[in-house]
């Protein structure tokens, strides 16, 4: 039954109009556009890279306030801890699984294709390998003693999204503990997410100048020719990822949760497209947390293993590091053992955590790991300088399939997913509102005491 409400004098509200529809074709015009710039001016189109990256840094700009706010209020409105910490601790299993399998198979396919065979390294090449080992991991250690901030505060200031998943899961935890007197602070956190989603949908409507930018910037910067001379390596990479996103990552969640993967993508359609037009996976994190919510999963899991994900689910970034260094080796004729590649990339995805997402962050871990464990190859990462941009949409796209797939799975595991509404959703009978980024019951404070109205259902917003 269905309760409707007529207030005297005043007209029935007419319903919202999604707009948001013509942002995207936007966007593809726009990603259209920066190619044909790109390939006609190519050197004014390099002048346009900063257009690009300053409208991925407004996004990064809101992706720790997003985390704080979704895993405070998830952790802090659950009544017992362990609920959270199964969550985690599925999640972080799931995680290790699903990354030695893309290894596995990022190693089966480069040790196929052997990519690499019949280049040559020059200095200029040397020289830009040589740069992009500067400033990455050099060690376990440094990983590590990077995850805990400075201070409390820092840690929604430093661009570490690890910092902020520590720092938000003890102030969870903490408000989770003093149970009714926590209150008002946790519906204090509901304001302050519902002001940064609306921030968020108000930068959403630059996507298209940013998309042209960046994409414009790439191609004038690359050319065709680079794309040409390095076809195999790439095409093994998309194809892996392929096979990796399709084969591996669609049979686990079709039988684990009966749901079809191409369902599931298409219900993400705008959140790819966002990726690959920004070549970073981050551009999309905090619109992933609010669609995994309205689909069904609850707060606690969305709140854990999105943002954890993000820092430990890298499969697209283990594929990526696994291929890359079996081509660079094969094109400097020093080719890896089997010994040397599996110790080399088990050092390079550890190395790698919390640098996921960003655009060239796959390329400065690739040398550190290099310059770590085989110094004399670190030269030939310059020979990927040219196509990282493209592989890095590749990557970014799989980390973050990867990671939606994640959340859905994990929810079923641990009863944290509606699956009838999850159902709705993917089906379009639900759809995502734009404008809010936020669901009807998402709009209440938490623990708020609530109005029960007794002839039917609660009333549905204008």
């Amino acid at each position: 039954m269905t309760t409707t409400v007529e207030t005297p004098g005043r007209a029935a509200p007419t319903p919202h109009r999604d707009r948001t529809h013509y942002l995207y074709l936007a966007v593809l015009a726009a990603v259209g556009l920066g190619i044909v710039v790109g390939l006609a001016a190519p050197s004014f189109a390099v002048e346009l890279k900063p257009v690009g990256t300053v409208f991925v840094n407004l996004i990064k700009m809101m992706i720790q306030p997003v985390i704080f706010c979704t895993i405070v209020l998830g952790v802090g409105s659950v009544r017992s801890a362990a609920r959270v910490g199964k969550v985690g601790g599925l999640a972080l299993a799931y995680f290790m699984v699903m990354s030695t399998a893309a290894l596995g198979i990022g190693l089966v396919v480069g040790n196929i294709l052997h990519p690499g065979s019949g280049l040559h390294l020059t200095k200029e090449v040397a020289k830009a390998g040589t740069a992009q080992a500067a400033g990455a991991h050099s060690s376990t250690t440094d990983f590590l003693l990077g995850i805990v901030p400075n201070s409390m505060l820092s840690a929604l200031t430093s661009g570490d999204v690890l910092q902020t998943l520590v720092v938000a899961l003890l102030i969870g935890f903490a408000l989770q503990a003093m149970g009714r007197q926590g209150e008002p602070i946790l519906r204090g956190v509901g304001h302050a997410q519902r002001l940064v989603f609306r921030v968020l949908s108000m930068i959403m409507w630059v996507a298209p100048v940013g998309a042209f930018g960046a994409m414009a910037a790439v191609v004038g910067e690359t050319g065709v020719d680079a794309l040409k001379s390095l076809a195999v390596l790439m095409f093994g990479f998309y194809v892996t990822c392929a096979l990796f996103v399709f084969v591996v990552l669609g049979t686990i969640l079709k039988l684990a949760t009966g749901v079809n993967l191409f369902s599931l993508l298409r219900y993400l359609g705008r959140e790819f497209l966002l990726i690959v037009s920004t070549s970073s996976s981050e551009s999309a994190l905090p619109r992933l947390i609010a669609k995994m919510e309205h689909a069904g999963v609850d707060k606690p899991t969305v709140g854990v293993v999105v943002p954890t994900g993000y820092s430990f689910n890298l499969d697209g970034t283990a594929i990526y590091l696994t291929m890359a260094s079996l081509f660079i080796a094969t094109a400097m004729g020093n080719p890896l053992s089997v010994g040397e590649q599996v110790s080399l990339l088990l050092f390079m995805m550890v190395a790698s955590k919390g640098a996921a997402g960003v655009t060239g962050a796959g390329m400065a871990t690739l040398a550190g790991g290099l310059s770590s464990h085989r110094p004399e190859l670190v030269d030939g990462v310059g020979l990927i300088v040219g196509i990282d941009r493209f592989m890095s949409e590749a990557r970014a796209v799989t980390n973050f399939a990867g990671n939606a797939v994640a959340t859905v799975l994990v929810g079923h595991w641990t009863g944290g997913l509606d699956r009838a509404k999850l159902d709705r959703v993917l089906a379009g009978h639900e759809p995502f509102d734009e404008t809010t980024m936020l669901d009807a019951e998402d709009l209440e404070v938490p623990n708020a005491p609530q109005v029960v109205v007794p002839t039917g259902p609660r009333l549905q917003p204008a």
